[in-house]
């Protein structure tokens, strides 16, 4: 009998099973080691085949991606093609430009080679050919200013006249009216002059914009959602503050999330190196002037900020006319909400990126040879947003200074100007004339600018008015000043400002007459960033 506490041979103790866990261990360690070489092996396999493979297999899925989008697309226009417009327009512009960027740099020089001979045949004939070249757009100019005048009257050769003053004006102003180069003179005014064309007086071109117009229109509208939930529901009793203003944080929001997606500055180069292939810019004017169409006259040259120091004087006037003459996207829903049409505000700016390097080349020729080369001026900066969401966010934070800024400007200069038209009455008064006001002094001397343009008689007064208030104060004060006329316009039928007056006062006030109040900010920027242009 076995004493008691110790255990018999015949039944191991609890330390006995130790080496059955160990082996247990040890085999699962053996299986794991064996699969992991095996996946080892075939994670080699797999990579050296992508490598091996690696362009055909990223053709086969871009390939997949754009047959399923093709498909997508059809379909929708096959259900309804109206509905589908939008899309199918992307669609076109996107397959067009991405096949242009990869098949130009790749058979650049097969094209050049093949343009090559024509191009040596005008350079052997130039001299008789560019006299028949200006003989048939002279030809040209005259026969179309007969035919329409004999179609739509006289009014038309007073604004034909007036483009003549304007360039005989800025020929005798200019600082070396003796070196300015014609080239980005006409093509400047000549591309105008087709964009018009082709926008107001052809049905599918005034139809497209008038139809980008209204997607532009209910683009905006997508910012009452926000403004409804932090203002209420009666946010559009306060209509400046709660309904505009918040459109301007919305656009700032978009614009920074297709400047983080390279969007922006894709498209960018694409009207800059059209601007140089055409006007005959140099490489940083045309970027510039690109930028401007999108962004603000004071963001636009900050996207080349590194070659600021490096412009000739003749450079930075052009950056400078070209930014007061183009409406920026961040303010664009602003002036449509005032009730500004936004196919004409879009025709305006537009137009004027053209004609403003035109006047800019015109009043301050160049005399220096340009430094930046085509290839420095198109690179442009990415966002340093680390995400779209990110992106997003500081777009809409960098919208508060601007915000702010429309808002104490629109405060001091409204009433600044009630002041100045009580001081104006009171003074006139003094004569037994107390209807003497700003806008009555303005009218009379904008009044002649406003009918050289194609105003009516009658109405050249009113117009004057509003290049003034856009001159001496601010072109927000001068929107809102148009927009009454229009509204007044639309509920009691007089025609206080026409479709023209309405394009012609927003171009002309963009277009080499910057209000007083913005070029100082503007100044102050190009100082800091280049003490010495």
């Amino acid at each position: 009998m076995q004493e008691k506490g110790v255990q018999s041979d015949d039944h191991p103790g609890p330390n006995s099973s130790e080496p059955d866990q160990t082996n247990k261990n040890d085999a699962y360690a053996d299986r794991r080691g064996v699969v992991l070489k095996y996946l080892e092996r075939k994670h080699g396999r797999v990579r050296d085949f992508y490598q091996k493979h690696k362009t055909t297999l990223q053709y086969i899925f871009w390939g997949i991606l754009l047959a399923g989008w093709l498909a997508m697309v059809i379909s929708a226009c096959v259900l309804n093609f109206h509905r589908a417009l939008l899309l199918f327009v992307i669609t076109v512009a996107a397959i067009f430009f991405v096949v242009w960027d990869h098949f130009i740099p790749k058979y650049e020089h097969q094209i050049d080679g093949l343009l090559s001979p024509g191009r040596e045949f005008l350079d052997s004939h130039w001299f008789w050919l560019k006299w028949v070249i200006w003989s048939s757009l002279i030809l040209g100019v005259g026969f179309w200013l007969i035919f329409d005048t004999a179609k739509l009257g006289q009014r038309q050769l007073v604004s034909f006249g007036g483009l003549i003053v304007y360039i005989i004006l800025l020929f005798l102003f200019s600082k070396h009216p003796t070196k300015v180069c014609w080239r980005p003179v006409f093509w400047g005014i000549g591309l105008q002059f087709l964009l018009g064309l082709l926008i107001l007086r052809t049905g599918p071109g005034r139809w497209a914009f008038q139809w980008l117009g209204n997607k532009i229109e209910t683009f905006l509208e997508y910012t009452d959602a926000g403004a409804s939930f932090v203002f209420g529901e009666n946010y559009t009793d306060h209509f400046f503050a709660f309904k505009v203003l918040p459109m301007v944080v919305f656009f700032g929001a978009v614009m920074s999330v297709l400047y983080y997606l390279g969007l922006m500055q894709w498209i960018i180069r694409k009207v800059g190196w059209l601007m140089l292939v055409t006007v005959g810019s140099s490489p940083i004017e045309s970027v510039v002037a690109a930028c401007n169409v999108f962004f603000g006259y004071t963001e636009s040259p900050l996207q080349v900020r590194p070659y600021l120091p490096h412009l000739t004087r003749s450079e930075f006037h052009a950056i400078m006319t070209t930014g007061f003459a183009t409406i920026a996207a961040n303010v664009f829903g602003t002036y449509v909400s005032l009730g500004i049409s936004p196919a004409h505000l879009l025709t305006a700016s537009v137009m004027s990126v053209p004609a403003s390097l035109a006047v800019a080349k015109l009043f301050w020729p160049e005399t220096e040879t340009p430094k930046i080369s085509l290839k420095n001026a198109m690179k442009m900066g990415m966002s340093d947003s680390r995400n779209i969401l990110e992106a997003a966010s500081q777009g809409a934070s960098a919208s508060i200074s601007l915000v702010a800024n429309i808002t104490v400007i629109l405060i001091a200069f409204l009433a600044l100007s009630s002041f100045a038209n009580a001081a104006l009455s009171w003074f006139g008064s003094m004569f037994d004339y107390p209807q003497l006001s700003f806008e009555m002094i303005c009218s009379y001397i904008f009044m002649p600018f406003s009918f050289m343009m194609g105003v009516d008689w009658q109405d050249s007064f009113m117009v004057g008015k509003l290049i003034g208030y856009k001159t001496f104060f601010n072109e927000l004060v001068a929107y809102g000043r148009l927009s009454k006329l229009v509204n007044l316009r639309k509920e009691a039928g007089p025609k206080f400002v026409n479709g023209v007056q309405q394009y012609m006062s927003g171009a002309f006030a963009r277009l080499g007459v910057p209000p007083v109040n913005s070029e100082v900010p503007w100044l102050f920027q190009s100082s800091a960033v280049s003490p010495s242009p």
